[in-house]
């Protein structure tokens, strides 16, 4: 299913790439892994400032999470200033908002710069409830305090009754991917490159071995497990969108912070209806493209559906992306990820603050989103959730025995069974057809969860997720060979 932004793309040509043998023959200043918003933008500063960059992509430029997501650039990521404030403290969750209001301007500054053709427009941003009204006085008290312009209010454009919301005024929406397509022109790009290794300063791909004195790893989730441990400081959740036409225009964005709670973005005469999120790999009963649908026919009952996706997002624990250096052993190796549900504006951070890092330069962020921090006190809690959901999978992944068999599944079904005594994910598709692949994720061997509403097998450790044929869809797995 394709998002609203590809599907409406005026076929964009393949880039033309650069020969392997220049590829393999440069001795590049920068390797950018990920050719999605934040490796882009990170590419393009560092050129910029004079460096020799290449971005290695293994499928096309922004074929990942910036082709699915909402595209709302804000510094209003739920209720997030009033939790900062009592995790990381004040000095922090300023850091944090002046990060993320920095972030829209340089968006603005480089449309304007490059004329940019992307419906980039300035727009208030709500939070809002059915139920909580005084959290939301709090952050709306607290944002204000920390320099956001930002104000309480019980008046919205949306079609039922709220108890309450948090305005944050002069926030953005655009089209990513006529933005990227744009900015990219600038920067070499080899596209269907897929990088399988790293060593030292080498990025192994499947047919060559490319040299550079600093990589920087813009894949989402992070494709290199040790050092860094990101597999065990963060999890993945999914969420759902349905294109809607034939309703009522809103000028703002909004996100309900209430659990169902939906987010609502014009998108010129579309209306992206978003929810129904939940972490990677619980989704066995489904129903969450079945909830927006009710939501759009309570709501809006003339409209009609253009098309529908999902997004997958990175969940650090403490609440902060992760971006700089890789680990306190690769000196050389770099990272961005952790960008939760607003991968627009932290790409924009995480390319402002990797391009001073890399050419030396102090940047007043740098420590707020270091990856080499510690805050046990914000983490902990999503820290031991984490490892109990990862211990269960891989308990289950190496010991689970399942009694199933493949003739008891129904068409249209998907569970783990065994067959001659070994265990594997199945699916029966409507013609009663059986899709067989191992049980076991191929990232670090956690049972495999069925996702009925996009028929998928799930990792619920880390986030991977296959096909029904084991075919990869979402990393941190880098491969898929074995599972099938």
């Amino acid at each position: 299913m394709k998002s609203l932004w590809r599907s409406r793309e005026n076929g964009n040509p393949e880039r033309i790439s650069i020969e392997r043998s220049v590829a393999e023959g440069t001795h590049w200043d920068v390797i950018v892994v990920g050719a999605g918003m934040a490796g882009i933008l990170t590419a393009y500063y560092l050129k910029e400032q004079g460096k020799r960059v290449l971005v290695l992509e293994a499928d096309r430029i922004a074929s990942g999470q910036t082709e699915k997501t909402t595209a709302k650039i804000t510094s209003q990521h739920d209720i997030k200033y009033s939790k900062l404030i009592k995790t990381v403290g004040r000095k922090k969750a300023k850091l944090y908002a002046e990060a993320n209001e920095e972030a829209i301007r340089e968006y603005e500054r480089l449309v304007a710069l490059n004329r940019i053709e992307c419906e980039f427009k300035r727009v208030p941003a709500y939070l809002y409830t059915l139920k909580n009204q005084t959290a939301l006085e709090e952050e709306a008290r607290v944002a204000t305090s920390l320099g956001i312009d930002a104000f309480f209010t019980k008046e919205t454009e949306l079609p039922f009754w709220v108890a309450g919301a948090v305005c944050f005024q002069n926030q953005a929406q655009f089209s990513p991917l006529k933005f990227i397509h744009s900015i990219s022109s600038e920067v070499e790009i080899m596209e269907h490159t897929k990088v399988i290794a790293i060593k030292g300063k080498k990025v192994i791909t499947k047919d060559m071995e490319i040299t550079a004195e600093k990589i920087v790893i813009t894949t989402h989730y992070p494709i290199k497990n040790v050092p860094g441990f990101y597999f065990i400081r963060q999890h993945q959740e999914r969420s759902y969108v349905l294109a809607l036409y034939g309703c009522n225009k809103i000028n703002g964005m909004y996100y309900g912070v209430d659990q169902d709670g939906l987010s609502f973005r014009q998108a010129g005469d579309v209306l992206l209806l978003g929810g129904g999120s939940h972490r990677t790999g619980e989704n066995k009963k489904g129903g969450a493209y079945d909830f927006l649908v009710q939501a759009s026919r309570k709501y809006f009952p003339d409209c009609r559906e253009e098309t529908r996706w999902s997004a997958q997002d990175c969940m650090p624990h403490d609440g902060i992306p992760f971006i700089g250096k890789y680990s306190m052993f690769t000196p050389n190796l770099y990272v961005a990820t952790g960008f939760q549900k607003w991968g627009m504006t932290s790409s924009m951070i995480a390319a402002m603050v990797l391009r001073d890092e890399l050419c030396e330069k102090e940047n007043p962020y740098a420590k707020l989103f270091s990856p080499q921090r510690i805050q046990l006190r914000a983490a902990l809690g999503n820290l031991l959730c984490d490892v109990g959901k990862s211990a269960e999978g891989l308990y289950k992944g190496a010991f689970h025995r399942p009694k199933d068999k493949a003739e008891s599944l129904l068409p249209g079904h998907g569970g783990i069974v065994t067959i001659e005594g070994k265990r594997y994910a199945c699916y029966k598709d409507e013609e009663g057809r059986l899709h067989k692949i191992s049980a076991s994720c191929s990232h670090m061997g956690c049972e495999l969860s069925w996702n009925p509403d996009e028929k998928s097998w799930d990792c619920p450790c880390h986030g991977s997720r296959f096909d029904m044929d084991g075919m990869l869809l979402d990393n941190p797995a880098k491969n898929d060979e074995w599972i099938r």
